[in-house]
C-alpha cells in the first residue's frame, strides 16, 4: 500500500502521511478493514472532494477502468507465461473470475494508472478517446526501478509473476516488486506518452 501514499505525497497531498500511518496498521487479511478506510481518503485526495469511484461513470472513472484493464491484461499474460493458473487466486476467489490471480498481482500497478489519469485530467483530457487509449496503453513501457535496474512495466509484471512461481516451488515467499517511485519518477510515469518519451 506504500505506492498510494507515495503518489499522494509526490503530488503534494498531505493525506499521503495518513495513508502511510494506515499502511503500517494493516494485518494479514485486513480484519480491521483498513484498506477500505484508506480508499475513502485516497480517492478524494487524488481526484477531488466530489470524486467517487464508480465503474459505470464516464470521465475519470472510465479512464481508470481502461488503464486498469490494460494493466490487468499485461499481468494476466505474465501469469500464464510464468506457468501459473490464472483462475487460482491468492485473495480473489470468485469462481467466475478466470483471472483471479491477475487481479491479485495487478494491485501494485494500479497507482501507476492513477498517476497517468490524474495527469491527463490536469491536461483537460476528460474521456476515453483514441489519444487517451494510446497514452494509457503506453504505460506498459514506462520505466520503474526493480532490483537495482530500470525496467519497463511489462518486464516488472513478468518478474513479479515469475517470482511468485518460484516462491510456490521453493516454499519461501520472495516477490520481485518494483521500488516505490520517487517524486521525479512519479512525474515521468504520469507524463509517459506513446513511443517511450515523456511530455
Amino acid at each position: 500500500m506504500s505506492l498510494w501514499p507515495s503518489l499522494l505525497l509526490a503530488l503534494g497531498r498531505h493525506e499521503g502521511d495518513a495513508l502511510l500511518f494506515m499502511a503500517d496498521r494493516i494485518r494479514s487479511g485486513d480484519p480491521d478493514n483498513i484498506e477500505a478506510q484508506a480508499a475513502r481518503r485516497y480517492w478524494p485526495a487524488l481526484m477531488g472532494a466530489e470524486f467517487r469511484r464508480d465503474r459505470e461513470v464516464e470521465g475519470a472513472n472510465a479512464l481508470l477502468n481502461y488503464g486498469y484493464t490494460i494493466m490487468r491484461s499485461v499481468v494476466a499474460r505474465a501469469v500464464i507465461a510464468a506457468g501459473l493458473h490464472p483462475t487460482i487466486g491468492l485473495h480473489h476467489a470468485n469462481r467466475l473470475n478466470a483471472f483471479a490471480l491477475a487481479d491479485d498481482l495487478v494491485e501494485p500497478f494500479r497507482p501507476l494508472v492513477d498517476a497517468v489519469v490524474r495527469q491527463m485530467l490536469d491536461e483537460g483530457v476528460l474521456g476515453v478517446d483514441r489519444e487517451a487509449k494510446a497514452r494509457l496503453a503506453a504505460l506498459i513501457s514506462a520505466d520503474v526501478e526493480l532490483a537495482g535496474a530500470t525496467s519497463p512495466v511489462s518486464i516488472a509484471a513478468q518478474r513479479l509473476a515469475q517470482s511468485l512461481a518460484a516462491s510456490f516451488e521453493s516454499g519461501a515467499l520472495s516477490l520481485a516488486l518494483f521500488n516505490t517511485p520517487q517524486p521525479l519518477a512519479w512525474s515521468a510515469i504520469a507524463r509517459h506518452v506513446p513511443g517511450g518519451a515523456t511530455e
